[in-house]
């Protein structure tokens, strides 16, 4: 169907309307968290809030650096977060590997299931199971707890994801590894994840922000301040009687930036991993 110059023009403005609308809509929670993390106290406390200071400071990230434990709760959230990245990836590959290339076997379509119907329990009511568990293990105040946790929480969905991408990957790139001399786990690291790297990129992603975002069990499991992760470890800012907001604010923008950063460079590859198994042939 034809459609006129002016109409066409027209869609496309209402279409740049609504796509700056909704970017507004998503900048705007971080845009008054950095502004009012160089607020100084007064503004903060000020009856008529704003997204301008007349008088910027940098005082609040001088206190969470220099007068916390920022850096112990940061350092313990990229442990814990590169870890579970790993692991979950490592489970994934070859999960996602079985799930694609052997469903004849009702024992796979079996665990396929159980991984779905995983997903579908909220994480609050398996708390006090796991809790218990960790505690007849001795392992809280552990990283361990928390990477068994997370991992354990991270695994099905990337292997679903791994999954969607080596269903696109033609049977034809292994029989000729197979030809060549190439066994299963040689063919895997040699032949599948070198073309899978985008796919690589965006579940390894999705596995580090679920670990490093993460508040319920961080917060139940570990009780110590050398263990603490990033997420509880920034809600010690709100005190009992009152909360130093410029300080969480900060907290809040210097842990969101390594997240954004990773956007930022591997911005290409999430785009193309989430895309990968979308199309077949």
């Amino acid at each position: 169907m034809l459609i006129s110059k002016g109409k066409r023009n027209f869609l496309q403005v209402v279409t740049y309307i609504v796509l700056i609308g909704f970017s507004v809509y998503c900048v705007f929670p971080f845009l008054w968290m950095l502004v009012t993390a160089i607020k100084p106290p007064n503004e903060i406390r000020s009856v008529t809030p704003s997204l301008w200071t007349d008088s910027p400071t940098f005082m609040h990230f001088d206190n969470v650096l220099n007068n916390s434990a920022f850096l112990t709760f940061f350092k313990n959230s990229l442990f814990v977060a590169v870890t579970v990245t790993l692991a979950a990836i490592l489970i994934s590959v070859f999960a996602g590997y079985a799930l694609s290339r052997y469903l004849r076997f009702k024992g796979i379509k079996v665990f396929s299931v159980a991984m779905l119907l995983s997903q579908m329990i909220p994480g609050v009511l398996l708390l006090i199971p796991l809790y218990l568990i960790m505690s007849k293990m001795g392992l809280i105040n552990t990283y361990l707890s928390l990477i068994l946790a997370y991992t354990t929480f991270t695994v099905p969905l990337c292997t679903f994801m791994m999954k969607s991408f080596f269903d696109s990957i033609p049977f034809e790139m292994e029989e000729a590894a197979e030809i060549d001399g190439c066994g299963k786990i040689r063919t895997i690291f040699r032949i599948l994840l070198p073309v899978s790297l985008p796919s690589l990129v965006s579940t390894s992603l999705f596995a580090f922000l679920n670990a490093w975002n993460e508040f319920m069990f961080g917060f139940v499991f570990i009780n110590d301040e050398a263990h603490r992760t990033l997420t509880p470890g920034i809600s010690l800012f709100k005190g009992l009687y009152q909360t130093d907001w410029g300080s969480l604010m900060a907290s809040s923008v210097l842990s969101v930036l390594p997240v954004v950063v990773l956007f930022i460079f591997l911005q290409r590859y999430i785009v193309e991993g989430m895309t990968a198994g979308s199309v077949k042939g």
